[in-house]
């Protein structure tokens, strides 16, 4: 009964939400049309409040369901859900902002600098898409009159953020336990682990933004070779305080960290400062734009190992290394020297080496990753019933129809050993998570042995035969 009313009372807030964020929309139609503005300040963010009540009263609502389903079956499956639900808006927000980021440092690469240019420019471009021709001019500071509407870049990286952090929550830190500690590595609880990870986010952009405040930005070399030192100090800490697959997101979401933070803290309120200067017809500052460029800059290097890191997060022959950190390093350094090599071509600058030599240093994250060409020797044949054996011990509790796991109710990704026959299906994968990387079973919760291992492994090897 009071489950009903809780939802019926939430439902009524959301239709109420959204029938005012109608009327507001109509009112602020007809002010425009009469010429009215006295009081479109106080409309727009009448209008904001609104947008932001809908999303609270979402997130409450989210935030019941889980506390009316936990302990219940129900719960693996509504995090699921909610697992696909701000994924899927993680990418997209993400796809926004990196494609922005891509494209706007396109522009500044490809800008005509010298012919026609009229002396308030900075550059011209000429562009062609989707069945129009369209002409784009950069001032070097602001132009005479500031548009009335004038379109900001940064809702895009705030929402990538957002969704992300909400993520991270809903894959790690609800399940903290499972999925963000590795007693292997560091015996915490829960809450520590917690704490370390949100902590060193906050670490990490203090760290760069001094860097970036100091003389070091000016020497683009030594900033940059600082930085990598950085970078891998970080996924070296993360490496021995976090499970492994935890520390590769970890890496990920720290280096995004800083990047919504860049947009947050500094580009946008460059912008705003250079904007407010030329509506009050004060001199601007110029070093106001070459921040928020640099660290624009700073933010398109760092797009690919963004990128890189998180899918590699999903592949167990990244993480599962014995030098996690050392991966996430190669990976981070070889995508950031692709998209230098990127860059250099938009600007018509052909330094041919840099493109091979960023992907012979991404492969060799492969080779020196890559399983052992000739493993401990299969001195007798191993049957499907030793096999089986095994994995109804050490995996049954999470990969079968009904799992008995403290955490997992639901097979992670369907994948079930209930009979011989699944077990068969999926000698594969279990050749790359249990045998290869060593990442299954989760953190080794159910003891699995290194003999074990090795039974699995010489069963595959001899063919995998259901006999």
């Amino acid at each position: 009964m009071i489950t009903n009313i809780t939802y019926g009372l939430l439902a009524g807030i959301l239709i109420l939400l959204v029938f005012i964020s109608y009327r507001l929309s109509n009112i602020i139609k007809t002010s425009k049309e009469e010429g009215n503005s006295t009081h479109e300040g106080m409309l727009h963010f009448s209008q904001n409040l609104i947008y932001t009540s809908v999303v609270i009263t979402i997130a409450i609502a989210f935030g019941l369901t889980y506390y009316f389903v936990k302990g219940t079956p129900w719960e693996s499956h509504l995090m699921e859900w909610l697992n696909i639900i701000v994924r899927v808006m993680h990418i997209t927000f993400g796809i926004a902002w990196i494609g922005a980021s891509f494209y706007f440092v396109f522009l500044e690469n490809s800008l005509n600098r010298t012919e026609d240019v009229r002396d308030e420019l900075a550059g011209n471009l000429w562009a062609v898409h989707g069945g129009g021709f369209y002409y784009l001019e950069k001032y070097k500071v602001a132009p005479k009159e500031i548009p009335k509407n004038l379109h900001w870049f940064k809702y895009e990286a705030y929402f990538t953020w957002l969704s992300g952090f909400c993520l991270l929550f809903i894959v790690y830190y609800f399940n903290a336990s499972a999925l963000l500690i590795d007693k292997t590595v560091m015996d915490i609880t829960p809450f520590q682990a917690i704490e370390i990870s949100i902590a060193s986010f906050i670490v990490a952009w203090i760290i760069y933004d001094v860097l970036c405040k100091s003389p070091l930005i000016k020497k683009t070399w030594l900033f940059g070779i600082i930085g990598l030192l950085l970078l891998t100090g970080f996924a070296y800490f993360y490496a021995h305080v976090f499970s492994a697959r935890a520390a590769f997101i970890h890496f990920g979401a720290m280096i995004g960290g800083i990047m919504v933070a860049n947009v947050f803290f500094v580009i946008i309120p460059s912008q705003k400062a250079m904007v407010k200067a030329a509506k009050e017809n004060k001199p601007l500052n110029p070093q106001l734009g070459k921040n928020a460029l640099a660290r624009s800059l700073h933010n398109n290097y760092f797009t690919l190992p963004v990128l890189f890191v998180m899918v590699s997060n999903h592949f167990p022959s990244t993480f599962g290394y014995k030098y996690p950190w050392l991966i996430l390093i190669i990976i981070t350094l070889a995508s950031a020297g692709i998209k230098h090599y990127l860059n250099l071509r938009e600007k018509k600058i052909h330094s041919v080496w840099v493109f091979p030599v960023s992907v012979i240093i991404l492969l060799s994250a492969a080779l020196i990753s890559a399983p052992a060409k000739n493993p401990n020797e299969c001195k007798s044949e191993v049957s499907i019933v030793q096999v089986n054996a095994i994995v109804q011990k050490r995996c049954i509790s999470c990969h079968s129809s009904r799992p008995t796991d403290d955490v997992y109710k639901v097979a992670p990704n369907g994948v079930k050993y209930d009979t011989p026959e699944d077990i068969v299906k999926k000698k594969d994968l279990i050749m790359q998570r249990v045998v290869i990387t060593k990442t299954m079973p989760q953190n080794n919760k159910t003891n699995i042995t290194e003999e074990e291992r090795d039974l699995i492994r010489c069963w595959i090897e001899q063919g995998a035969q259901l006999k």
